[in-house]
């Protein structure tokens, strides 16, 4: 048995019932995105993403059109708005606390630290954007070869650095250095690597992006593969999950790239006759639209996903299936640039299956329960499956 599960990252589906104490009341990533650049989803619709509560349709972006797959919603129990939180309570983590964040910059005892381990000296050490953090930062990088450090709202030190003047090897190398610094009382989600090139106006190189994780408590993958499944993680999936639990890691440049390698995987696997997971993050719609707060890309993304969507159903092999989801929100018409307190998106579909109303799901372990049902896998923890449900 095949499942492919595909992250639309930051593809949230309405604000969650506690959004308030994250300051997102009234946000809603697909309803503000298609509002503010229209643009027809009609593949996605027929999923069942025109049948989500408080989705809204219309003549230029989704039609009211019946669901032939399974629909709902997720809800996160976890404290955050973020990757990594999102992404481990996919697979049965439910943290209690949320991840250590560093609104003031990251303290002397994080940075001289760090200083060390550089042999250098940084620039920044606040929130910021990680395009105008370069832009305002960069030629002084250039001058210095200092490394620019940032953080966000999220729990990530970041690291900037162009390519020119910091090679790739040693970046990654610096993030070590910083991941192994950054636990404890200290302790972030992600250590982040973002390299940039070029003259000024300076540009990201957002293919040689690098995610250094805390490792996760025991997974639905790990116990997947130690079930004797095939788990193979694809884009920036390995990383969040600090490469626990995988038989087979794939690296992406951007969207595009991460649905062709996700197809041709699928291909490969139902042709071979594999059973197991492939899981896979498209980053795009979250880091160059959402946190840039561009509707116009946010949703010319999501057009070429949805143009992409019926190569991806077919070649779900007869006893698999596939769903989509979403981690979080980023609303590209809030205020800021952080991510949105949202449900997640739960779409899924199996070839010949009776279409299906999922409900607003208690959790988003509900994912990783349903894969653990649907691979063999034994699973105690958190989460209820729907695998039965898709018939």
């Amino acid at each position: 048995m095949l499942l492919t599960i595909i992250v639309l990252d930051s593809v949230g589906a309405g604000e969650l019932p506690d959004a308030a104490k994250f300051g997102d009341t009234g946000a809603h990533t697909l309803n503000h995105t298609l509002g503010a650049a229209p643009v027809g989803l009609p593949h996605l619709a027929r999923l069942g993403l025109a049948s989500l509560p408080g989705i809204q349709t219309g003549k230029q972006t989704l039609p009211a059109v019946p669901a032939e797959g399974g629909y709902g919603r997720l809800r996160e129990v976890s404290p955050g708005k973020d990757t990594s939180t999102g992404h481990w309570e996919f697979m049965g983590v439910q943290l209690e606390h949320a991840f250590q964040v560093f609104p003031g910059g990251f303290p002397p005892a994080v940075m001289e630290r760090f200083d060390a381990a550089t042999g250098r000296g940084h620039l920044c050490n606040q929130p910021y954007s990680g395009t105008d953090v370069i832009r305002d930062y960069g030629p002084e990088h250039l001058e210095t070869g200092f490394p620019i450090v940032y953080t966000s709202a999220d729990s990530v030190f970041q690291i900037a650095a162009h390519e020119d003047v910091v090679p790739l090897d040693t970046l990654y190398a610096w993030c070590q250095a910083a991941r192994d610094i950054l636990q404890g009382e200290f302790a972030v989600a992600r250590v982040i690597a973002r390299p940039f090139r070029g003259d000024f106006p300076f540009e990201r190189a957002n293919e040689h992006r690098k995610d250094f994780s805390l490792t996760p408590p025991p997974t639905v993958l790990d116990s997947l593969k130690a079930a004797g499944q095939m788990v193979v993680g694809i884009g920036k999936i390995p990383d969040i999950y600090a490469h626990q639990g995988f038989t087979e890691e794939i690296h992406t440049d951007d969207n595009a790239d991460g649905v062709r390698k996700t197809l041709a995987r699928m291909r490969q696997a139902a042709q071979a006759g594999e059973s197991g997971l492939i899981f896979t993050n498209l980053v795009d719609f979250d880091s160059k639209f959402g946190h840039r707060r561009d509707p116009q890309g946010y949703s010319g993304a999501l057009a070429a996903f949805d143009a992409a969507l019926p190569d991806l159903l077919a070649a779900v092999p007869d006893d698999g299936a596939l769903l989509l989801l979403s981690d979080h929100g980023n609303d590209p018409t809030w205020h800021g640039t952080d991510h949105t307190r949202e449900h997640g998106l739960l779409l899924a579909w199996r070839p010949g299956m009776t279409p299906v109303n999922l409900g607003d799901r208690a959790t988003f372990a509900d994912v990783g329960a349903t894969a653990a049902d649907a691979l063999g896998a034994a699973w105690t923890g958190p989460g209820e499956s729907f695998w039965p449900a898709l018939k």
